[in-house]
């Protein structure tokens, strides 16, 4: 059901529609460029890759093994985890490469969705008014400013193939499939590519489940396909193909389903029916799809997390009911004669559904990246039907009638049109560049997310672990009380209060909030590994090596918690087991300069002064400002005799920290093996000011005084 917007067949035509594409990645790539020097955020990016030593070892037979086993972040999806493996091989830690990979993906998306649109419709500027908005609305920002979220431009990427192969197999739909016609083989080819392309899109999102329904939708229109099965004679007869066609696509789909339900249940990311019931979860769906209009037409105040309210006042409810019942009436009155309207609003519909939050995953009540798909629908409605009220179609014995203002708009979109979509599409440019600027970093993020919502104890807590890190802890434990304050039974707010008390001083306090978190959440290892720190730091030794080993219980992958195991372990003397878990630590965690620094502390104790050495320098390459192992690494030279280098590295911890006594003690032992007393002299007598009882220093200087 091609649109005679314009005749495509032309060389001239073709000059076009490159340039239509060009123009489209060029201002995509323009408006997305500063995500290059963004950035990670503290928001599922360790889950995903700065906290994942899977994916930070790069493609590999075991990472790729691991992508495709592994249920992490409570999601089956390999592909995605294999892009962040190819990433991380290619740009490291670099956060800009990995951004823009992503964007790399929207551009291709943008100019697929374009090209697709065209190769169905025949319409080129309505095609490209869909592809500009899909690449430039500011709802899409972060499916494409987050790098978490490359599974959103992944799986979508698959999903235009899959859309692209299927136009390619039904445009040969009266090709009769005989075993030597090149043209059946194609389209036996086209629709193997399809349903290929889909399985590969289900292994990046999930949420693409529902692409059979868009299929169907599109043999609606603009295929034709089920009016041409409708037709005279033998009606309904031939339907029954167009259906069971897509059969292997909805067992792929059946398939993705229940692995995702049992990962993301395994995972604890479904909530319960007791803890969010289903009427509420209903009272939400149609809110949400509500307020996903709204941002649609109006994107303000767009967030990274909107929290789930439990329940929504009445007026919301019935509102967005009767908003909903009042767009879907028009739809089914206008439809007959504008069929894109009925496919626009069920696309938008039907691939909302696996995220509408009838099965709850996560706290949010919504989320812009869940858009990134079905606004496709929302686009095509409206730009087909502003484009039908500005041509002002007439219809004359179900034939459109096009006037000459129309057949102007046609070759050479002029009037009206171009004016609307032209607005339209600077204010989505200007609007994404400035919701591009929340995601530069963790506090610019979560700062305006508590500035335009409400109640989002997720987004303080979030502010205040960026805080903390930035060595902020008395703003961050304010934003951890605001956090407490909206929801007391918050758990990750309860450690990071706890945290930054134990970073104060404050261990009695900081293991109230510690088990206050494990009550509520006791399978968290984070936790437990947290109180084993506090109530090693209280004396309780045996008491904090059972938090270690139940936290590396819950997780084994844990590398703060062997490394604090260890830690634990060399205080009672047990090197051998010290040895162990320390490079298990470093095992998952490989760049974790502290173990690598108390492992070679163990080396030495054992007199394995070359691997010890081996560890201090390797910990001093990833934290070369680390005093204390500057200082550990002097003492292991000078025991070799190595005294001039261990000199070098004791005045080296004396810059890091003037305030070591420990390193200008071990300064002038050195010193003064290398006969140079009166230095020797000048740094024992800062040992003993810096600490009065220091014995060894006390004497030592009175022998070279005397």
């Amino acid at each position: 059901m091609k649109s005679d917007e314009r005749s495509l067949g032309s060389g001239s035509d073709a000059a076009l529609r490159a340039g239509v594409c060009l123009l489209l990645a060029v201002t995509t790539l323009l408006v997305y460029w500063p995500v290059s020097r963004h950035g990670f955020v503290d928001y599922d990016d360790g889950d995903y890759v700065t906290g994942n030593v899977h994916v930070q070892s790069g493609l590999g037979w075991e990472s790729s093994a691991w992508a495709f086993k592994t249920g992490h972040a409570s999601n089956w999806h390999p592909l995605t985890w294999l892009s962040h493996e190819l990433d991380c091989q290619l740009f490291g830690l670099r956060a800009g490469g990995h951004h823009l990979t992503s964007v790399f993906f929207h551009i291709a998306n943008s100019v697929l969705l374009l090209l697709v649109l065209l190769r169905m419709t025949g319409a080129l500027w309505r095609s490209a008014v869909v592809a500009g908005l899909f690449a430039l609305h500011p709802l899409h920002v972060e499916s494409v400013a987050w790098v978490s979220e490359r599974k959103d431009v992944l799986s979508t990427f698959f999903c235009l193939l899959s859309v692209g192969a299927y136009v390619a197999y039904a445009e040969r739909a009266g090709v009769k499939a005989s075993s030597g016609d090149a043209l059946a083989w194609r389209r036996r080819a086209a629709y193997w590519a399809a349903w290929l392309c889909f399985a590969l899109g289900l292994m990046s999102k999930p949420m693409l489940v529902t692409l059979p329904f868009v299929l169907v939708l599109l043999d609606y229109w603009p295929l034709g396909r089920v009016e041409a099965a409708l037709a005279p004679p033998r009606r309904f007869a031939r339907l029954l193909p167009l259906l069971v066609e897509k059969v292997p696509f909805l067992i792929l789909s059946a398939v993705s389903s229940v692995v995702t339900v049992v990962v993301q249940r395994h995972g604890g990311a479904v909530s319960s029916l007791s803890i969010l019931p289903l009427g509420a979860r209903a009272e939400n769906a149609a809110v949400s799809v509500a307020r996903y209009i709204g941002k649609t037409l109006w994107p303000a105040k767009l967030s990274v997390l909107y929290p789930h309210p439990g329940h929504w006042p009445v007026w919301s409810v019935v509102g967005s009911l009767l908003l909903l019942a009042g767009i879907s009436a028009g739809v089914a009155v206008l439809g007959r004669r504008r069929p894109y309207l009925p496919v626009g609003w069920l696309w938008f519909l039907g691939t909302l559904v696996p995220v509408i939050g009838l099965v709850q995953v996560g706290v949010q009540s919504m989320a812009d990246r869940y858009m990134y798909l079905p606004s496709i629908g929302l686009f095509i409605l409206e730009v087909w039907g502003v484009g039908d009220v500005l041509i002002k179609e007439e219809r004359l014995g179900g034939k459109a009638v096009r006037s000459e203002e129309e057949r102007r708009f046609s070759k050479a979109f002029t009037g009206w049109g171009p004016v609307v979509a032209g607005a339209l599409l600077i204010g989505c440019c200007l609007a994404s560049a400035h919701q591009i600027t929340y995601w530069r970093d963790s506090e610019a993020l979560f700062r305006h997310a508590t500035e335009v919502t409400q109640g989002n104890y997720l987004a303080y807590n979030n502010l205040g672990f960026y805080l903390s890190n930035h060595g902020k802890a008395a703003e961050a434990m304010s934003e951890y009380q605001k956090s407490l304050d909206i929801n007391p039974a918050y758990a990750d707010a309860l450690n990071n209060m706890g945290y930054a008390l134990a970073g104060q001083k404050k261990y009695a306090e900081a293991i109230g909030y510690y088990e206050r978190a494990l009550r509520l959440q006791p399978e968290n290892a984070e936790v437990h590994n947290n109180l084993g720190n506090a109530l090693g730091s209280v004396g309780k030794s045996e008491e904090a090596l059972q938090e270690y080993r139940t936290a590396l219980r819950l997780n084994p992958e844990h590398a703060d918690a062997h490394n604090n195991l260890g830690v634990a372990l060399a205080m009672q003397g047990k090197l051998a087991e010290a040895v162990d878990q320390f490079h298990e630590a470093i095992r998952f965690k490989r760049d974790y300069a502290s173990a690598h620094s108390n492992l070679g502390n163990a080396f030495a104790v054992q007199h394995r002064l070359d691997e010890a050495i081996a560890q201090y320098q390797e910990a001093l390459r990833l934290s070369p400002s680390d005093a204390q192992t500057q200082n550990n690494l002097g003492n292991a030279l000078a025991e070799q005799g190595k005294v001039p280098d261990a000199v070098s590295h004791y005045e080296r911890a004396i810059q890091l920290n003037a305030d070591n006594p420990e390193a200008h003690f071990n300064l002038g032992m050195a010193l003064l093996r290398l006969g140079q007393r009166t230095d020797a002299a000048a740094h024992f007598a800062e040992a003993l000011r810096l600490k009065p009882d220091y014995a060894q220093a006390r004497m030592q200087l009175e022998a070279v005084r005397h």
